[in-house]
Order: structure tokens, then sequence, then C-alpha cells
């Protein structure tokens, strides 16, 4: 497929936002974005003549250049280059005008800063001028919350996107000698698709990754663009970009949950538009120890056809008041962007346990989770692993909030028998002298991370005894082991007669 000239976007909804702004008494704009190039063209268009009643000289000022006007060309004012310098040249000028500060926020820390600003404020809210704060992190103290306004970028959706792309092909065909970016309809779609969520400059930024090395969009690409923008958007590590996924034919067993994942494969991806066939929710694994729920984890995002993020709720909580549930918001934000995805949450009861938790956060994160699975849209998958479902608050586990919830018990011999072959054959065994069926017959209440363990035991036993692997060396290390099940046989019981009734079998 070969690429043409982008058209213009037609559509500017945060240039008619920002008109609105200015339009307005509201004499601080607060603008927490890294595309600063973006949000000082459009004010360029504003001030030169654009979209405002009446003009007002617009001002650009960094602690590099100093202060400099943009409407008409000017060079920067180098004496203006300090924060207390600016603030009192702008405190001071009588005439209205409209003030872009960058990267102003480290500097508002300093109470008398705050102070000055305040100052500003009041004096613009009575003549029109304006103190626009563009950088990428800015939190407005509470002196001047009373005077200010948020403005964000929105991103660009699928029709800007694929301009963007399409942009950015052109500019490496002038580059490579009219040479044409190639790549098919499918690539292209999902270069597209999975730019969701980010600026127009990662977007750009992103896309030109994908293209500058040989001119072909092709599925490496895709994948090395998930990377990059989970990259961009997990600042604070909270979740983890699983990497490698799993087919489910390296799941030994779980038949019900593999049917019921490929039911619901196209209603998830958008390609099943049925009318009343809602896109699925997500699912609970519950389960013994080791019997393989986050390997289904993993199998569930290969099958979909998806990246695979892991949250940890764990890892969320945090001693400052409401810091922890800030980080939820943060991550499940992260998710959504993400989309199609899966959301693996590991161990989610060591998250939502009240029972150690006096200080309520427990309770708080519960509900920021609970009103997230009602309001999200469609696009993440959840997959939740637990090991004890008696610590889960009952309001979680209720039919509604999940679509299913599986209970994922130890294997049978004859998934015993498969789980052996696997990890045999990964592991380059000559399956033909080993009688991986009566090595299941022996492994009673074997977990399949125990099986593993059996299996890289009995190479090391084999490799002590200088020959290679054989039944007696698995049979041998069987007898040497006690499985959990058998040391924890009560609680595994206890387990069991709860999932009995409430969950549905995974095998």
């Amino acid at each position: 497929m070969l690429f043409q000239p982008a058209r213009n976007n037609k559509t500017m909804p945060d240039r008619h936002d920002l008109k609105l702004l200015l339009r307005s008494r509201t004499p601080l704009i607060a603008v927490q974005s890294r595309d600063e190039r973006a949000v000082l063209k459009m004010l360029t268009e504003h001030a030169i003549g654009g979209f405002a009643a009446s003009h007002q000289p617009l001002f650009r000022w960094s602690v590099t250049d100093g202060l400099q006007r943009l409407d008409i060309e000017l060079a920067p004012q180098t004496l203006n280059s300090e924060p207390q310098d600016v603030l009192g040249h702008i405190r001071s000028v009588e005439k209205p005008a409209i003030y872009a500060l960058l990267d102003f926020h480290p500097y508002l820390q300093d109470p008398l800063f705050i102070r000055k600003i305040k100052d500003i404020c009041m004096k613009f809210a009575d003549n029109g001028g304006k103190l626009i704060m563009i950088s990428p992190v800015l939190k407005i103290p509470d002196e001047l919350k009373h005077f200010s306004a948020n403005f964000e970028l929105s991103v660009p959706n699928e029709a800007r996107r694929a301009e963007i792309v399409k942009e950015v092909a052109r500019e490496w065909r002038e580059d490579n000698a009219g040479r044409q970016v190639r790549s098919d309809a499918r690539a292209l779609d999902l270069l597209v698709r999975n730019l969701a969520g980010l600026s127009a400059l990662d977007v750009r930024r992103l896309a030109h990754n994908a293209i500058v090395d040989d001119g072909v969009i092709d599925q490496a690409d895709i994948q090395a663009v998930m990377q990059a923008k989970y990259k961009l958007l997990n600042q604070d590590g909270m979740l983890t970009f699983e990497y490698e996924t799993a087919r489910f034919a390296d799941v030994a067993g779980m038949r019900s949950i593999k049917e019921w994942v490929s039911r619901r494969r196209n209603a998830f991806l958008g390609k099943q538009q049925r009318v009343g066939l809602d896109p699925p929710k997500g699912l609970i694994l519950l389960g013994v120890q080791g019997c393989g729920k986050s390997l289904a984890a993993k199998a569930t995002a290969g099958a979909l056809g998806t990246p695979l993020l892991r949250l940890e709720f764990g890892n969320l909580f945090n001693k400052y008041h409401g810091e922890t549930e800030r980080n939820l918001r943060e991550s499940l934000k992260i998710a959504e962007t993400m989309a199609p995805c899966v959301l693996w949450i590991d161990e989610l009861e060591k998250g939502l346990s009240s029972s150690d938790d006096n200080t309520g956060t427990s309770q708080r994160v519960l509900g920021a989770f609970l009103t997230w699975m009602a309001e999200r849209k469609p696009g993440v998958f959840v997959v939740a692993t637990a090991n004890d479902i008696g610590k889960l608050p009952p309001e979680l586990v209720r039919k509604g909030r999940f679509d299913e919830i599986f209970f994922v018990d130890l294997p049978d011999e004859s998934t015993r028998a498969d789980i052996l072959n696997i990890h045999l054959a990964r592991r380059e065994a000559c399956t033909d002298r080993i009688d991986s069926t009566a090595v299941a017959a022996s492994t009673h209440n074997f977990s399949g991370a125990e099986l593993e363990q059996l299996v890289v035991s009995a190479f090391y036993a084999a490799d002590a005894d200088e020959q290679t692997l054989s039944t007696t060396h698995l049979l041998d290390e069987a007898t040497r082991t006690s499985p959990l099940a058998t040391v924890m046989a009560e609680k595994v019981h206890e387990l069991r007669a709860w999932a009995e009734g409430r969950t549905v079998p995974a095998n």
C-alpha cells in the first residue's frame, strides 16, 4: 500500500476551547502538556488576528531566552530572563497582553513568586490580560486556583492520527529521493489504532520511528510502537508491560477458559456488532497456588492478540493520604490509553482486603476501582487472579462486576501428563524414552509449578549421574517432593469447598 499526501484536518476543537478561555475573564490558564509548540502555535494564530474580538500582543518567556514577543518578530529580551524579573515586568505594564510562561512550575514553590502572580491575576481580572503557564508537569498552588482554569490539548482522533502518519510518510519520501513508504492495509490500520491516546507530538515521533529505518510499516513496527507507547505513559512504573505473552497451546487443560475467551474474542475487538452482544469485561481466576493462573492470564492476551499490562495492587499503596487512589487512577488511565489490551491484576486480594487496614485506604481503593469498572469504556479486558477469595469484598465478586469466575484446581492425571510433556519439550528432552503417563500417575496433588520444578530437578539429577534424562529420574524426584496441596491440605479443601457451586471449573 502506497501513501498519499495528507489532507488538512478541518476539525479544531482545541482552537475553539482556547478561544473561549481567552475571551473569558480568567486571568491564569494552566496548560499541562509536553507539546508546547502546538499551544504556542494556537496562541500565535490568535494574536496575529485569528479569533479574538480585540488584539492583544503575545509574549513568550523561558529562563533561557527571556521575554520575546511572538505576534511580531522581535528579539528576545534577555534582561527579563530571571523569573522574578519577568514577573516584575508583567506586573508593571499597564497595557493588557498575553504572557506564555514556559516551564515555570519549579518556581511555584516560592511564596514570593506566588504573591506576585496573585497580584498579576487580580490586575488581569480587570483589564483582560492573560498569564498562561505551559509545562509538562504543573500543579497550581491553592492560593492561585481561584484565578485559574485548565486547558488540555485533546488527543488526535483516528482520522487525525492517520493524517499524521501520512505526513510523516510524505516527509520520509521527500528525504529519500521519492521512494514510497510501503505497508499493507492491516499494518497501517494497526499502527493508527495503537497510537490512540497519545498527543499529536508523540504520534508523530512514534510514526517516524516506525518508518525511518526502512520505509516499511510491518508487524515488528507495531510491537515496537506499543512498547514505546507504554514507556511514554508509565512514568511512575506502577504497571508492567509483559512483552512475552503465551499461546493457549502452551497451557495444559483449562478447556473451559479457552472456549470462553475464544467465543468472545471478536466481540472484544469490535469485529462482531450483533445487537445485544455486549463486549466482555473480564474474568477472575481463583485457584490453588502454582496451578497456572498467571499463565492463563498471559495466554488470554495472546488469544485476544492484544498487549498485556500487569498491575500488582500491593504496589499501589502509599503512606501519604490520597496517593494510593491517585496511583490506581493513573494506572487505569494508562490501561485505557493502551486499549485494546488485557489488564492483569495479580493477587487482587492483597490490594482490596480491608482486614488489616485501619486507615480506610482499602475501602477508598475499592470504591475507585468499582467506579471505574462501572464507567469504563470497552477495550480493557480485566483478568484478575486471586488465591484467597475469602479476603475479597462481596461487592467485587458479585455478578456484573466480572463476566465470570473460574476456579483453577490442581491438574488431573491427564493434564499432569500434558504439563510434563510441555516442560520436557521446552528443554529438548528425548520424550520417546520417558513415560510421562507413569510420572503423572505418581504425582497426585502436584501443581503445574511443582511439575515444572520436578522436571528441572530431574535434569540436574541426570546431569549428576552423567546420564540422559529418564523416567526413573523423574519418579525418584517425585518421591522426594511433598506438594503444597498435601502440606496445606486443609486450606486447599476450604478453597475447593467455597468454589464449588460458586465458580466455573477451568478444566
